[in-house]
């Protein structure tokens, strides 16, 4: 079942319209976000970067988009889809209602919610082997537009064709100052000793959601200092250890980059940190 401008409905009557401006233009933003058990997991983070990234497509929010509305429509949807004791997948996807080309006719919006099964109820670690590179073809533009989850992904889909291509299981990004800004699917944090690095908002940076709870568990921990701060493609050879986040996987472990090789000692303590923060939050 799918849920379309708030009806549910089976998936394959679930359409929408050649013109709709998500598919024209890019003119749509989303969240993916974990469910476990029919609990919303960081909901109030999710909940206010849809606010923000609405907000800066000049999107018009509905007077009815509260927290607690939004959150009884991916209640439904889950319930719908039988699985409410399971762990969920949800996209909540949010476009622009079509008419006008690149002017809009309107500002209103409408939404679809769907739904997949996931295995697992906690993140795991996976040691695997996972070898990224540099995707160098084109860049990332740091401001706000590259802060928010929208449909306008081509460098990630470029990069990841060549992810594909040449066998690396990732890559990183970088913004037009050559800064190294994010992987293809995730926030990239890198270990130097008891230092922690991850990229700043500013340089273009996804404002990820396992990004800020990481960086609030490292800000009451003693054993790290954390610093947002540019990172430059010279560093990561010269780091301890590399690893991407994302909502989906939570911790993913680096452990090639060209000629180095990588620990995972940091990333499987905060991996722990972050399934208790799950239960307790």
């Amino acid at each position: 079942m799918i849920n379309l401008d708030g009806k549910l409905v089976k998936k394959e009557n679930a359409k929408l319209s050649v013109s709709n401006r998500g598919f024209a233009y890019g003119d749509s933003v989303f969240e993916t976000i974990r469910v476990i058990s029919g609990k919303i997991m960081f909901w109030e983070d999710h909940y206010f970067r849809l606010m923000a990234s609405m907000r800066i497509m000049r999107m018009e929010i509905p007077s009815s988009f509260s927290p607690e509305f939004l959150e009884d429509e991916i209640k439904d949807i889950i319930e719908a889809n039988d699985l409410s004791t399971s762990p969920a997948r949800i996209k909540f996807a949010v476009y622009r209602r079509q008419g006008g080309y690149y002017t809009p006719a309107t500002r209103e919006i409408g939404y679809v919610i769907s739904a997949e099964k996931m295995e697992n109820s906690f993140y795991l670690f996976n040691d695997e082997p996972y070898e990224i590179e540099l995707f160098k073809d084109h860049y990332v533009t740091s401001g706000l537009l590259s802060t928010i989850k929208s449909n306008n992904r081509a460098v990630n889909v470029l990069g990841s064709i060549y992810a594909s291509e040449n066998g690396y299981d990732n890559c990183l990004l970088l913004n037009e100052k050559k800064s190294v800004v994010e992987a293809l699917n995730g926030n990239l944090f890198l270990v130097k000793g008891t230092t922690i690095k991850t990229p700043p908002i500013s340089d273009g940076v996804l404002n990820g959601i396992i990004r800020k709870q990481l960086i609030n568990i490292l800000k009451k921990t003693e054993e790290y200092t954390l610093e947002e701060t540019s990172i430059s493609p010279f560093e990561l050879q010269k780091a301890d250890e590399l690893f991407i986040t994302n909502v989906a996987k939570g911790i993913q472990p680096v452990s090639k980059y060209r000629k180095k090789e990588y620990a995972h000692k940091v990333s499987k303590e905060l991996l722990s940190k972050l399934n208790v923060k799950g239960r307790l939050g």
